[in-house]
């Protein structure tokens, strides 16, 4: 039997971050993976519908090129082609994991991997053990009842990245940030896009403003958008599809060549053993410490399985924390309040800390800020002036409490405000902190300066 210290099963962006650190600390490391190294974000996630989404904002651009005084004759795009682009970035990061296993002495077993009692994995028939043994299988899209999904006429993400053909007509379920990218996508290369929320607003974990601005931007590019709305039954036994949609106003029946279900993920927790070897469970969570430590010693559990936010970088940081703990390093837990959310739709959405209805429900007294894209020089010279930054802090202390953007690449710039943050930094220091201009970041500035009664340019 191979004996390790530590074993990740799992290599997605938590599995595979946690075997490198692993591997630094100077463990003796091995990773479980069934399919392909990088796990749903670098084969059927993150990196790809990246990928698609940069070559809906490039075609859009071909067809705005008079606005910006150039000539593009007949611009059309290639969906087989766009396809097989995003297949190739996520093919070429997927080795690029491979050498980093490589680079640090990574052992990788190929199969599917489920616990045994005693620290054990076994993996198609042949057991592994390890003193530590590290749950990181991820996630996959969920199932609603009312919308099975046959992979065909009713599909979910990983279906909507590998279609053989571009859809005439899709109705998207649910407006999360897997919902609304891919809205984003196939409305910009022309296909007629219906997305269906349960909620009232759509991404609804966002500020209520985000929400309506998005509305707007999404409404403007023709994308239709049915809010407190549910999809309660799909017949598919046409040559399309015909979804009947329950509204404030009675049931509507939506007709379209395909169904996206985008509402929401499971975590993959069944048939890997847990049971067998006793690890608590809440319904599809593992039961976690601080540290990633199960009920049971020796085995531990991080991302998508685990209470904490389903997101790629905090499976990365969990995975971290988790080994340097193993390793005896002082680590702090941590702060779930302070995870930037990134939805790369266009425009982009990027958020951390409290809404503004989250802070005055908790009683404290805001100052907000709000500094328009309409009126940065940056956003105005590159075309995109959709958007805003919008700032809270808390009146007495000057802690910053939130910010929430929208705007062309905004998931670029909500690391200031996450850094901030965390330094426990106050408006008055932001607004002293000289940003460079003309960018888009100089909102950040403005917006603090607004919650101030400081602002320049509005």
């Amino acid at each position: 039997m191979s004996k390790y210290d530590i074993i990740v099963l799992g290599s997605g962006p938590g599995g595979y971050v946690t075997a490198i650190r692993a591997s630094q600390l100077g463990f003796k490391t091995a990773i479980v993976e069934k399919e392909s190294l990088g796990g749903v974000c670098l084969n059927w996630g993150c990196i790809p519908t990246k990928a698609l989404l940069k070559s809906a904002q490039v075609f859009e651009y071909l067809k705005h090129a008079e606005d910006y005084g150039l000539t593009v004759k007949d611009a059309g795009h290639d969906f087989d082609a766009v396809v097989k682009r995003s297949r190739g970035v996520a093919e070429g990061m997927s080795k690029g994991v491979q050498f980093l296993m490589k680079k640090n002495k990574i052992d990788v077993i190929k199969g599917y991997g489920t616990l045994k009692t005693g620290k054990k994995v076994e993996v198609d028939g042949k057991d592994y053990s390890a003193d530590h043994i590290i749950i990181a299988t991820g996630a996959r899209s969920r199932e609603l009842p009312s919308l099975p999904q046959d992979g065909k006429k009713v599909i979910g993400y990983r279906e909507a990245m590998t279609l053989e053909k571009q859809p005439k007509k899709m109705i998207v379920v649910g407006s999360g940030a897997i919902g609304v990218e891919f809205a984003y996508f196939y409305n910009s290369i022309g296909t007629e896009v219906t997305i269906v929320e349960y909620l009232p607003n759509i991404v609804p974990v966002e500020d209520e403003d985000v929400s309506k601005q998005l509305e707007r931007s999404f409404k403007k590019s023709g994308i239709k958008i049915m809010t407190s709305s549910e999809v309660t039954k799909v017949d598919t036994s046409g040559t399309g599809v015909k979804a009947t949609v329950k509204t404030k106003k009675g049931e509507e029946i939506l007709e379209a060549d395909l169904v996206l279900s985008a509402v929401g993920i499971k975590s993959n927790i069944e048939n890997i053993g847990l049971e067998d070897v006793g690890i608590a469970v809440d319904r599809d969570k593992i039961l976690v410490n601080d540290y990633y430590q199960t009920n049971i010693p020796g085995y531990y559990a991080i991302g998508d399985v685990t209470p904490g936010q389903a997101l790629a970088h905090v499976a990365s940081a969990e995975g971290i924390l988790c080994v340097e703990k193993i390793a005896g390093q002082h680590v702090e837990a941590i702060d779930y309040g302070n995870v930037p959310g990134c939805t790369y739709c266009s425009p982009e959405i990027a958020s951390v800390g409290l809404t503004e209805k989250q802070a005055k429900e908790q009683g404290i007294d805001i100052k907000v800020g709000k500094f328009p894209f309409s009126a940065s020089g940056k956003a105005s010279a590159g075309g995109n002036k959709d958007g805003f930054v919008k700032v809270i802090f808390d009146a007495k202390y000057g802690e910053w409490l939130g910010c929430h953007m929208i705007g062309a690449g905004v998931t670029d710039m909500i690391a200031e405000a996450v850094l901030g943050r965390k330094l426990e930094t106050t408006g008055h220091e932001v607004l002293k902190a000289i940003h460079p201009h003309p960018t888009m970041s100089e909102a950040v500035m403005e917006a603090v300066a607004d919650a101030y009664d400081e602002v320049i340019h509005l």
